[in-house]
């Protein structure tokens, strides 16, 4: 008899919001035998874990450069085809010089490649690098922060053109993605996830507008992916979908 395979979350851009809600949400999953959280910054504080849980965990910091992810890769090589969730978190709308375009005249070359990067670069590099430690026998999901405004087909407002198109474009390197996994990696899921507005520094400065009953708690949030994550058919297609399951417009 072959043994069943241990099954591992893994979370990239752990120490932000709806990162840490989903570290969270991993380790009190009993089904999860180990929760490896990556980001930038170090453990994060919003995060209370039990003595248990704690024990689950193993926190791994990193910078978002190639060289600096390959050396991640390097250290999750022994737990290759272990990930039975993977939830790529990254994500930059706004900073201290970056602000969401309204008009075309707004649009800067420096903070379009800054965007990019954040939104569409790192992730395609992390589903290149991860390719090894994904395939396998053990069925894996991967969940990808895309978002509504990346939807070409439900775009009605203009605007917000360095986030939007950087969306759009993770859009097409998760499709492409989806289609080479499913060939190279049959057990491997893609989903693209918008999270709704959740309550997070992204979406601080814009939730005046938002109705009180669709600004999301990070910890919802993460509950609700968690659930579509457990729900979903591994079946080579790539799958944009929003925080309750609905299907999004290409």
């Amino acid at each position: 008899m072959t043994a069943e395979l241990p099954n591992y979350a893994l979370v990239l851009g752990a120490s932000g919001g709806l990162g840490s809600a989903l570290v969270a949400q991993f380790l009190s999953d009993p089904s999860i035998a180990r929760v490896f959280a990556i980001s930038r910054a170090g453990e994060s504080d919003s995060i209370r874990v039990s003595v248990a849980e704690a024990n689950k965990l193993v926190w791994i910091k990193t910078e978002y450069d190639e060289p600096s992810m390959v050396e991640v890769t390097e250290q999750l090589k022994p737990h290759a085809g272990q990930f039975g969730r993977v939830c790529i978190c990254h994500g930059l709308l706004h900073s201290d010089t970056i602000w969401p375009e309204k008009r075309l005249e707004d649009i800067n070359a420096e903070n379009l490649h800054e965007i990019f990067q954040s939104n569409t670069v790192v992730p395609a590099l992390w589903l290149k690098l991860f390719f090894n430690l994904l395939k396998g026998k053990q069925p894996c999901v991967v969940a990808t922060l895309s978002a509504r405004v990346g939807s070409i087909g439900d775009n009605r407002m203009g605007g917000w053109h360095s986030y939007r198109a950087s969306k759009a474009a993770l859009n097409m390197v998760l499709k492409n993605m989806a289609i080479e996994y499913g060939r190279r990696a049959k057990n491997v899921k893609l989903i693209a996830f918008h999270p709704g507005t959740t309550d997070t520094s992204l979406s601080k400065p814009f939730q005046a507008s938002v109705p009180s009953d669709k600004l999301f708690t990070p910890t919802f949030v993460a509950s609700q992916l968690a659930g579509i994550m457990n729900n979903a058919d591994v079946d080579g297609q790539l799958s944009y979908l929003d925080w309750n399951g609905e299907m999004i417009s290409w």
